[in-house]
């Protein structure tokens, strides 16, 4: 199983969110291995990559999702394991080396919100 992370804005949340889960050509960022520092900085590279999309409020948003097999396919929300995002203070200027906070899948209707 892979664990992909997949930059997003809210907006693209959102769509993702009512389509079911996140389409095959979406760009995302494999974790080379299982281990913590692998992981975090597969987070931070799509935290990177969700700022080039260009939200207009400046937050970046990560859908890191669980991917048997072949993580290049479709990502349906069941396979989803959490969303990490910006709060609503930080800028477009904001620190790229910020970290993003945690929310369950159950949650995504608090971060479109805020």
């Amino acid at each position: 199983m892979s664990r992909a992370y997949v930059p997003a804005t809210r907006p693209l949340l959102a769509a993702w969110h009512a389509a079911g889960g996140v389409p095959a050509d979406a760009e995302r960022v494999v974790a080379p291995a299982d281990d913590e520092d692998s992981e975090y900085a597969a987070l931070m590279t799509a935290a990177d990559l969700a700022t080039a999309l260009g939200p207009a409020d400046g937050r970046r948003v990560v859908v890191v999702a669980d991917a048997p097999g072949d993580a290049d396919r479709d990502l349906p929300l069941a396979t989803w394991a959490a969303v990490h995002a910006d709060t609503a203070d930080r800028t477009p200027d904001g620190d790229p080396d910020d970290d993003l906070l945690w929310f369950g899948v159950q949650e995504i209707a608090a971060v479109l919100a805020g």
